[in-house]
C-alpha cells in the first residue's frame, strides 16, 4: 500500500515599503534608475558613515503589524545580520532577530469555501541588499546598488499552509493588505513583493515535521505554484527511493520549471548576529500607536461589507473591484462624483477589463481618472452621445485620460438629436430597402436590426438608437 504524504509549508514573505528614501540614508528608493545612481556612502557600506532610521519606514511596519493582528513590540531595536557577499557593500545586514517590530499575528484566508488562519511568527524591518547581474559581460558578474538599503519588512509565517492554493491565497491576502494600506506596491515583477517558500513533507497523521528546504527566486504566483509542487514530488522520491532529503536553499528556474541546490541552509548562529551599536533602540509610544492606527483605512473585508450594504451591484462585482485598490478607488471617486453605482460598476466589470486584457494591464496600472469616467457616464445618460460612440471615447480615456466632453465635440461624435433629420434619413433608408420592409411586415423581426443598422450607419453612429427604432417603427406602419 502506497504511503500518502502532506506539504507543510511556512514562507518568509519580504516586501520593499514605500517610503521615498531609504531605511537608513536620504537616498531615493525609486524603481528603474540608472545602476549606481540612487547611492552614497551610508548605503554603498563606506568605513565611517553612519546610519540614521527613517521613521517613515517604522510607522509602515508598524501599520502592517495592526491590520495582520499582529502584537507591536513597543521597545525594538535591530541587530546585525553578518554574511559575506558581493550585493552586501558592509559584510553586514541590518535586521532584526532579538526583538522583532511584531509579532502572534495571523490572517484569514479562504480557499475553496473553507476559510483557515495562518499565523504569522513575526514581521521585522531590515534593509535590502544590492542586485547582482550576471549577464552583461562574458565570465563576470556586475553590482547595482540602488537597491541596497531600500527598506523592507519580512513577514514570517508559522507552517500552516498545506497547499500551493493555500499559498497563494495567503499571498494574496497579505499583497491586498499592503496595497490598501499604501505600504507598498507590492509588485513582484519589481521585486518589492518577494516570497521564500521553506517546505517539507510527512506521511499523513505523522507529528514530526519532515527536513525542509527554502525555495528562492520566486516571481510570479504561477512560479510559486509550480516550484512548490515541483519541490513536493522531488522530496516525496527521495523519501520513496530511501534518500534523506537535505536542509538546504535551493533555486527555481521558472524557464525549466527546476530547482537546483545553492547552499546549505544556515541557522540564525550561522549569522553571528549582534545588536547594532550604531543604531538606538525604538520606543512606540501608546500615543504614537494610536495615531498610527487611526490612520489606518478601510482594509477589502470592511470594503466587501459596505458596498453590500450601500450599493446595488452583484457580489461577484464586489469580489473584482474590491481584489485592486486602484479599481476601488476610481469606483469610489466616480460614485462621488453623481454617477450611479450600478452604472460605475459596468464600466469597469465589462469594458475596462477587455481593455485591461487587451493591454496585458494589471489593475494596479489603471491610469485613467474618476472625473473622465463620470463625465462620460453622464454624456450617456443625457444622451448626448450613444452607447456605441461612449465605448470608442472610453477607449481613448483608458489609454490617454482625454477630456470625453472635448474629444466628442472635436470629433463630431455628439448624437445627432435634430429629429427632422433622423426621420428624413429613414424615410430614405425604408424607400431604398422594400424587400426588408416586406419582410418585417411579415413578422420577420431580424428585418427590423438590418433597417436599424443601415439608419446608424448613414448617421455615421450618432443617432441614438432608441429614437431609431420608434421613428422606424412608425415609417413602417405607414407602409
Amino acid at each position: 500500500m502506497s504511503k500518502i504524504y502532506e506539504t507543510v509549508i511556512g514562507l518568509e514573505v519580504h516586501v520593499e515599503l514605500a517610503t521615498k528614501t531609504k531605511i537608513f540614508c536620504g537616498c531615493s528608493t525609486e524603481f528603474g534608475g540608472a545602476p549606481n545612481t540612487h547611492t552614497c556612502p551610508v548605503c554603498t557600506g563606506m568605513p565611517g558613515s553612519l546610519p540614521v532610521l527613517n521613521k517613515g519606514v517604522v510607522e509602515k511596519a508598524v501599520a502592517v503589524g495592526l491590520a495582520t493582528n499582529c502584537t507591536i513590540t513597543k521597545n525594538c531595536k535591530f541587530d546585525r545580520k553578518n554574511y559575506f557577499y558581493p550585493d552586501n557593500p558592509q559584510n553586514y545586514q541590518i535586521s532584526q532577530l532579538y526583538y522583532p517590530i511584531c509579532r502572534n499575528g495571523s490572517v484569514e484566508i479562504e480557499v475553496d469555501g473553507n476559510k483557515k488562519n495562518i499565523r504569522i511568527h513575526e514581521i521585522h524591518m531590515e534593509e535590502d541588499a544590492g542586485k547582482l547581474v550576471h549577464d552583461s559581460l562574458p565570465d563576470s558578474s556586475l553590482i547595482d546598488y540602488n537597491r541596497s538599503g531600500v527598506p523592507l519588512i519580512e513577514i514570517v509565517s508559522e507552517p500552516d499552509m498545506r497547499s500551493a492554493e493555500e499559498v497563494i491565497a495567503y499571498l494574496e491576502k497579505l499583497r491586498l493588505i499592503i496595497q490598501y494600506l499604501g505600504a507598498s506596491d507590492c509588485k513582484l515583477n519589481e521585486g518589492s513583493m518577494r516570497a521564500d517558500v521553506n517546505l517539507s513533507v510527512r506521511e499523513i497523521g505523522a507529528e514530526e515535521f519532515g527536513t525542509r528546504t527554502e525555495m528562492k527566486n520566486l516571481n510570479s504566483f504561477k512560479a510559486i505554484a509550480r516550484a512548490i509542487e515541483n519541490e513536493k514530488q522531488r522530496q516525496i522520491a527521495l523519501i520513496e527511493a530511501g534518500e534523506e532529503v537535505v536542509q538546504e536553499t535551493r533555486r527555481w528556474d521558472d524557464t525549466k520549471e527546476y530547482s537546483y541546490a545553492m547552499r546549505s541552509k544556515e541557522d540564525a548562529q550561522d549569522y553571528r548576529y549582534f545588536p547594532d551599536p550604531d543604531l538606538v533602540p525604538i520606543i512606540i509610544s501608546d500615543e504614537w500607536m494610536t495615531e498610527i492606527r487611526n490612520r489606518q483605512p478601510e482594509l477589502r473585508d470592511e470594503k466587501r461589507l459596505r458596498y453590500k450594504e450601500e450599493y446595488d451591484i452583484p457580489e461577484y462585482d464586489i469580489d473584482i473591484i474590491t481584489n485592486s485598490k486602484r479599481m476601488a478607488d476610481i469606483f469610489e471617486e466616480t460614485i462621488s462624483l453623481g454617477a450611479a453605482p450600478k452604472k460605475v460598476s459596468n464600466w469597469l466589470m465589462v469594458e475596462t477589463m477587455r481593455l485591461m486584457k487587451e493591454h496585458d494591464m494589471d489593475p494596479d496600472d489603471l491610469k485613467f481618472s474618476a472625473s473622465n469616467l463620470a463625465k462620460l457616464i453622464d454624456l450617456v445618460e443625457s444622451k448626448s452621445i450613444n452607447g456605441t460612440v461612449a465605448k470608442e471615447v472610453f477607449e481613448k480615456i483608458f489609454t490617454d485620460d482625454i477630456e470625453p466632453e472635448k474629444y466628442v465635440e472635436e470629433n463630431g461624435l455628439k448624437t445627432v438629436n435634430d429629429e427632422g433629420t433622423l426621420r428624413k434619413t429613414i424615410e430614405e433608408i425604408v424607400a431604398a430597402n422594400p424587400k426588408s420592409v416586406q419582410d418585417f411586415k411579415s413578422g420577420k423581426e431580424k428585418a427590423m436590426g438590418f433597417l436599424v443598422g443601415q439608419t446608424m450607419k448613414a448617421m455615421k453612429g450618432k443617432a441614438d438608437p432608441g429614437e431609431v427604432n420608434r421613428i422606424l417603427r412608425e415609417e413602417l406602419s405607414k407602409q
